[in-house]
């Protein structure tokens, strides 16, 4: 049940923010159709499969984004490359880590909005253990142990 509620959550959350256009069956003109989404650490493009059905169903042109995970740079990188494919002004989605990504690729002109989806939004320079320390460690964070 809990694997089916955070597609879900996510789906309405990015749903909301992007425009209000999305309950139209055709977009209005001058709506950005460009979605581009970035995962988070724990996750893969196929993460965003929901979203990016109800989206493509909706007219956007979506893409997800396979970060490969080895560093902000080469993550940033990868983001960069999808952003420069992309036909026109784009909305740039960021999950978790993929908060750091959208800020790092975010400063396109081709990118006119990003979007935060329960992610890290840090400022220039902040990293994650920055951000973390500001607070009690979440549930998940106290469960992570190193293996064998």
């Amino acid at each position: 049940m809990k694997s089916l509620l955070i597609p879900a959550a996510l789906s309405a959350a990015l749903t909301i923010a992007i425009t209000p256009a999305l309950a139209a069956t055709s977009l209005p003109a001058g709506t950005i159709k460009n979605v581009v989404l970035v995962h988070g650490a724990w996750a893969d493009s196929s993460s965003w499969n929901n979203v990016t059905r109800i989206l493509k169903a909706k007219g956007y042109h979506v893409t997800a984004v396979n970060i490969p995970l080895t560093s902000l740079d080469a993550d940033a990188a990868a983001t960069k490359a999808i952003v420069d494919a992309q036909d026109g002004p784009t909305v740039l989605v960021g999950h978790s880590w993929g908060g750091f990504v959208i800020g790092e690729a975010g400063n396109d002109p081709k990118v006119n909005a990003l979007v935060y989806v329960s992610a890290f939004a840090p400022e220039k320079g902040e990293s994650v253990a920055t951000l973390s320390a500001g607070g009690p460690p979440s549930k998940g964070v106290q469960a992570i142990r190193p293996d064998d």
